[in-house]
């Protein structure tokens, strides 16, 4: 997947998440843009909402790109495989460390759902 494919697949996804997360909030009398969006769903106690944790997932896939780290697991920093970036370009880590960190966090999973 090279540079200019990965932009495209974000814009995309920011586009749709843009969407459904104004279509929550009330009435804006200008434009987000998406540090601006994150907050307003803080501000109006939304965080629960699937799409405030997809938004941080985009905004640090977005980070971890500008850095030229994006692919790259954030705990162990190995290659995240191709097929879970095809699946979810947002993906943060790589199975191994997910299935580590959803079991060191399972609490706050049971906890939040």
């Amino acid at each position: 997947m090279n540079h200019s494919d990965i932009h495209h697949r974000l814009n995309a996804l920011a586009l749709e998440l843009e969407q459904q997360a104004l279509a929550l909030l009330p009435p804006a009398q200008s434009e987000y843009n998406l540090q601006q969006l994150i907050n307003a769903l803080v501000q109006h106690k939304l965080t629960q909402h699937s799409v405030y944790a997809q938004l941080l997932k985009l905004d640090a896939a977005r980070c971890q790109l500008e850095l030229g780290l994006f692919g790259l697991c954030a705990d162990c920093e190995e290659e995240i495989s191709r097929e879970l970036l095809d699946a979810d370009i947002t993906v943060q880590r790589c199975c191994s460390c997910q299935s580590k960190y959803d079991n060191e966090h399972r609490h706050e999973l049971l906890r939040d759902h």
